[in-house]
């Protein structure tokens, strides 16, 4: 059974934009895009088709302009680039013209600085954390300085002991890389593997159990994980964003 980003079928629109959005959708599984940007930019078109009556091939600059300037006032920055970045792709690989506007929207630069978890704060974090699998992973995290995806994604075949390195796949902009597995992290993942022993996955689901664990095919869930996250930072008087930063001096869990 075939499924689309959105839950949106291609022939539940009129034409000919039904025949246009699913050439949208296979240009973009073939380009090898990540899941969210195939996602993102299906529903770019899908949010400019609503817009213009499901009418987008030949759109004027005053047309865009208006479409953007109401996107803005409803949505972030983020998402309007992501819908420009969207529409390129459609206008380059859908409807073939070259793109015309590298500079039609410019967001304002941020000079935010990230924020920084410090190793006392990382370590009260670690403590008031009690589900084991959920300690473990933000200790990994934090030590290691991986985005929460990453760790999620971690599978025990990654974990190179030898050389003290760990591989991380298919991280941002769809690349592959190493970072350095600091000894303590390496002290606290083995004896916690031996938990639940599952043959793949470092993280792996918890909802059947330590039994269920074993056997488990997808890993920690997501939401779980960040809601756990956010209510132990708050009892820990933690107000920052993420506790994601490199930091190998890290305390081991107790």
């Amino acid at each position: 059974m075939l499924t689309y980003p959105g839950g949106f079928d291609p022939s539940a629109f009129p034409q000919p934009f039904s025949s246009a959005y699913r050439t949208h959708l296979q240009h973009l599984k073939l380009k090898g895009l990540q899941p969210k940007t195939i996602d993102a930019y299906a529903r770019t078109i899908r949010r400019m088709g609503d817009y213009f009556d499901h009418q987008i091939d030949a759109l004027s600059p005053s047309q865009l302009t208006e479409y953007f300037s109401d996107l803005i006032a409803s949505h972030s920055w983020s998402a309007v680039k992501l819908d420009l970045y969207g529409f390129k792709f459609y206008t380059q690989h859908v409807l073939r013209k070259p793109w015309t506007m590298p500079h039609f929207i410019k967001p304002p630069k941020a000079s935010r600085l990230p924020d920084i978890v410090t190793v006392d704060e990382a370590q009260a974090l670690f403590c008031a954390t009690r589900t084991l699998s959920y300690r473990v992973f933000y200790f990994t995290l934090y030590s290691m300085g991986l985005r929460l995806s990453e760790g999620l994604a971690l599978k025990v075949a990654d974990i190179d002991a030898v050389r003290h390195r760990v591989h991380i796949r298919d991280s941002k902009g769809n690349r592959d890389r190493f970072v350095p597995l600091p000894r303590i992290t390496l002290l606290v993942l083995r004896p916690f593997w031996q938990t639940h022993r599952n043959p793949e996955l470092l993280f792996p689901n918890r909802v059947g159990g330590l039994a269920g664990a074993k056997s488990a095919r997808t890993p920690l869930d997501r939401g779980g994980v960040q809601k756990t996250l956010h209510q132990v930072a708050l009892a820990c008087g933690l107000k920052k964003r993420s506790p994601r930063t490199a930091c190998a001096t890290a305390m081991q869990p107790t």
